[in-house]
Parts: C-alpha cells; structure tokens; sequence
C-alpha cells in the first residue's frame, strides 16, 4: 500500500502532452486522485498543486514562489530530461525529490541533429524550392563532401556522444568541447577534445548539445559567432536560450555565419495551445531551418518517457528511490 492514503497527483501540461493510458494504469496502483491541467501560468500551477502529493511535468515551469507553498509533495517527476525550468535548489530545500530521465530520448535528439545538418549540408529546403518553382539551380555553392568537413560539438553527454557516431559513420572530422571531457572519453569516441575558441573557428558545423545552466545561458553571442567562419552552420537542438537570439538573426542577416537549423527556442513558446508570434527575424530569413522542438519525437519514446515517469512517482510515494534524483543530496520525508 502506498505510505499517502488516496495521494493527489497533479499533471501538468496535459493539454499539450495529454495523460496516456500506461500513466494511468500505473497511478492507479496508488488509488490516487488525479488532477490533470495545463498549468501555463505560476497562478495555475500552485491553484493545482498546492496540496498534491507529486507532479509530473513536461514543459510547464516550477518557479521557486510556487515550490515554497507546496505543502505535500514529494516528489516532481520530469517527463523527459531537462530540468532548467524546475528550481531544483528551492525543491531540494522543501525536501522535493526531482526526478528525470537523462537517457530519454537520446537516439532521437542524436538522429534529429543529423537530419538537420545533412538538410543544410545537402541544401534541401532551397533544392525544394526551387523544384516547386519548376527549376534546377546551375551554381550549388557551399556543398561539400562531408568527408571533407569538420563539426564541433559542444556538449558531450549521452546526446554529445551519440550525435559523434554518427556524424564519423558520414566521415566527419569531430571536435569535442565539455568540462567534463577528458582526453581518454576523447580518445575512446574518437574525436579530438578542444578548447571553445577552437572549435568556433574549425567548425563547418556547430552542434549545440549542452544543458542550459547560469553558465551557458547565452553562451553563443556576437562576439561567439564572429570567431566562426563565414560558411558555419549552427545546429541547435540543446535549448534555445543557449543563444542570443537577436544577435543570431544579425549575424545571419549580416553573412557572419551562413546558416542555422534550430529546433528550440527562447523567443517563443512553441507549446503554446494558441500557437505562436512569427515576429522574430528568425522567422523571416531563408538560411533558416525551424522544427518546433520536435527532435525528442517517437512513439516509441514517448511510451517509454511516460511510462517510467510515472514509476518515479509510484516508487517515491510507496516509499523507495526513484530511478534518477537529480537532487540526489535532498532529504526526502521518508527514510532512504
């Protein structure tokens, strides 16, 4: 029997990332009532979750003020794997165990990536174009054999390592850049670990796999994006706010760098139910390749995601360790 009689177990984001059925058979092992919301706004978050027992979340933020007047919870349970939106410091404080899945969907972010720059590599979205204009361009400037390029990866974990093979199975030249790195994972991976600089100015291709965090917020600017050359790609798909993106769209505009595929966002909520401003520069500018933050994407995935999401918040109610704390120092209100 679970240690809370009857537990209330709030999910957000259940507009846009609906509750599925293996959720559901899963919480219903803990007779637990069930209140599902959106949650867009800190006011409906807290008016939901004020007295749950555990929240499972997919995109909606838990700031700080809402986290110091939860006054049951356990246990909040990403449906995924980043985690910048939740205030783990402040949950660690109310002895809230946050629960992720690191390994979620790293196939899926790895095979996006690539997909992505082979689109750019390979000038599909302008061959599209103009075949839908009844044409084929005489002059294909900046198309290489890949074998021939090199692409730098900044961010070198699960996602960093996956997307690494795959671009040496294409003949890539791999640089590395992660303070975590060390000379002998390089080696084991076979790419060749660097500082920032270099990998800015040696990149034909610039992933950006890394977490968002105080220090990496912003971390590509102007004065970043200058130190690459003026054919570079950027291919985003770690989190938008890893860029300045005013300054992006410039140095798009500008020719500092030649193009971007970005499949996240700062500038916009693109799981807004109401759908979202276009008013960006972004959105204006035809070296551009956007997918709404979609590179998690599968089926598959999405089963698996939810699936143990909802073990975390069984195992923590019943008493036990979830899969993965993210606060692992926390002293949650039972005896671990």
């Amino acid at each position: 029997m679970p240690t809370c009689p009857s537990p209330r177990i709030v999910r957000l984001n259940a507009n846009t990332s609906p509750l599925s059925e293996s959720e559901r058979q899963l919480l219903a092992t803990l007779n637990a009532t069930i209140i599902e919301v959106e949650g867009a706004t800190d006011a409906e978050v807290l008016a939901a979750c004020r007295d749950a027992d555990a929240i499972m979340i997919v995109s909606a933020y838990l700031r700080a003020p809402v986290i110091r007047e939860l006054t049951r919870c356990k246990i909040i349970s990403r449906i995924g794997t980043g985690v910048d939106k939740i205030d783990i410091e402040e949950a660690t404080r109310q002895s809230i165990i946050v629960n992720n899945l690191p390994n979620a969907f790293t196939d899926e972010v790895a095979d996006h990536t690539l997909a992505l720059l082979l689109a750019v590599a390979r000038q599909i979205p302008f061959l599209d174009r103009e075949m839908r204009q009844g044409r084929r361009p005489l002059n294909l400037a900046h198309m290489h054999r890949l074998s021939a390029q090199t692409v730098g990866i900044i961010g070198f974990g699960l996602i960093g390592r996956a997307v690494a093979k795959r671009c040496k199975a294409f003949g890539l030249r791999v640089l590395a850049n992660d303070p975590c790195l060390t000379s002998e994972l390089a080696d084991q991976e076979g790419v060749t670990m660097t500082n920032l600089d270099t990998l800015l100015a040696e990149s034909d291709f610039l992933c950006l796999l890394c977490p968002l965090l105080p220090q990496t917020r912003g971390m590509l600017a102007m004065p970043q994006f200058k130190k690459m050359k003026p054919g570079a790609v950027l291919v985003n798909t770690g989190r938008g706010e890893l860029t300045n993106e005013d300054d992006l769209a410039t140095a798009l505009q500008e020719g500092v760098i030649r193009y971007a595929a970005l499949d996240v966002f700062g500038i916009v909520n693109v799981f807004d139910a109401n759908g979202f401003s276009m008013e960006h520069a972004l959105f204006k500018l035809d070296n551009v390749l956007l997918t709404p933050h979609v590179a998690a994407a599968s089926e598959e995935a999405a089963a698996d995601c939810q699936r143990r999401a909802a073990q975390a918040v069984v195992d923590v109610l019943n008493g036990r360790w979830p899969e993965h704390a993210v606060n692992p120092s926390v002293k949650p209100w039972f005896a671990a």
